[in-house]
């Protein structure tokens, strides 16, 4: 049996305008880009890291992202989280530790030879990955 916990890798932002928003947080925190994140172009993903190379934020381009309202409760707060672990055995180990702590699986990618996850919803509804990483 696996002993150790998954570690957080960082935190995704949804945002219709990537580069904006990694621009943002960019300045807003001294963060820096990933290696081949840098450019100014438009993107469909980023990742930002701090001083020492550790990631923090990430950002995913969608379509369309209705903004919130928080604290109303008519558009909640919009964030999910990755969590990788070093192994598909940790993986399996750590997807039944969620369900038994209340998650459910919104999407089982497992079959993913390159990137085999699941995404999970914890009890109160928010998404989070899971993968081997």
């Amino acid at each position: 049996m696996t002993t150790s916990f998954p570690r957080l890798l960082h935190t995704v932002l949804d945002t219709t305008d990537a580069r904006g928003l990694a621009e943002f947080y960019r300045e807003l925190l001294g963060l820096r880009y990933r290696p081949g994140d840098e450019g100014t172009g438009p993107a469909q993903w980023l990742v930002l890291l701090d001083g020492d190379g550790a990631r923090v934020l990430a950002f995913q381009q969608v379509e369309q992202l209705a903004r919130s309202t928080w604290p109303a409760g008519d558009v909640p707060m919009q964030v999910h989280v990755d969590f990788t672990v070093p192994d598909r055995a940790a993986l399996e180990h750590h997807h039944a530790r969620s369900l038994a702590l209340g998650a459910q699986v919104l999407v089982d990618r497992t079959d993913d030879p390159e990137e085999p996850l699941y995404v999970l919803a914890d009890p109160a509804g928010h998404p989070f990955c899971l993968f081997v990483g």
